[in-house]
């Protein structure tokens, strides 16, 4: 930012920057959470904290299914954080449209979702929104070929001593390998 150049950033700090320049609303792919074993580990994405201190909206196709998903989803509430699934009362797991977690939140229509981010706005909330958007039937992968692969990589991960911000690039890669490409089709429609 400070070199005006083009920059790849963490869901966290472009919210940041969002704040700072006056953009209340972005889209991303999926936002960090709750890694698995996270109670032991206490590896928690930096998107968490973020989304409970700053008054931004995202809007994405939920937390990243290499995550704990429910656990996300409780630290988001102690956050403070509004969470909402569009058009669905089950929150999306990023490749596939379900996860088994209840969304906290429905949201109906682009219009619901912008008087819902202009009340945070007038509330002078201090913490952001989150509205998951499932991917669309034809592009999500299928739920339980991608759950195999992340296991898969998972224990992969243990036996290799992957841990910490070296774990997510990998699982990623990993599972892409793993489904032949179809996670990484899934989540580029």
């Amino acid at each position: 930012m400070a070199g005006r150049e083009n920059g790849a950033t963490t869901v966290s700090a472009t919210m940041y920057l969002a704040s700072k320049v006056g953009i209340p609303v972005f889209v991303t792919g999926g936002i960090g959470g709750v890694h698995r074993h996270g109670e032991n580990t206490m590896d928690v994405s930096s998107d968490l904290t973020e989304l409970g201190n700053t008054p931004v909206a995202v809007i994405s196709a939920g937390i990243k299914s290499i995550l704990d998903i429910p656990r996300t989803l409780e630290y988001l509430e102690t956050q403070r954080v509004t969470v909402a699934a569009y058009r669905t009362d089950e929150f999306p797991a990023f490749f596939t449209q379900t996860s088994g977690c209840k969304a906290p939140a429905r949201v109906e229509s682009p219009e619901h979702c912008a008087r819902v981010i202009d009340a945070n706005i007038r509330l002078e909330q201090k913490s952001g929104i989150l509205i998951a958007v499932p991917i669309p039937r034809e592009h999500s992968a299928s739920g339980s070929l991608i759950e195999s692969a992340i296991q898969q990589a998972l224990q992969e991960a243990r036996e290799k001593k992957i841990t910490g911000n070296a774990e997510t690039p990998f699982l990623l890669a990993r599972v892409n390998e793993l489904t032949g490409g179809a996670s990484l089709a899934s989540s580029i429609p």
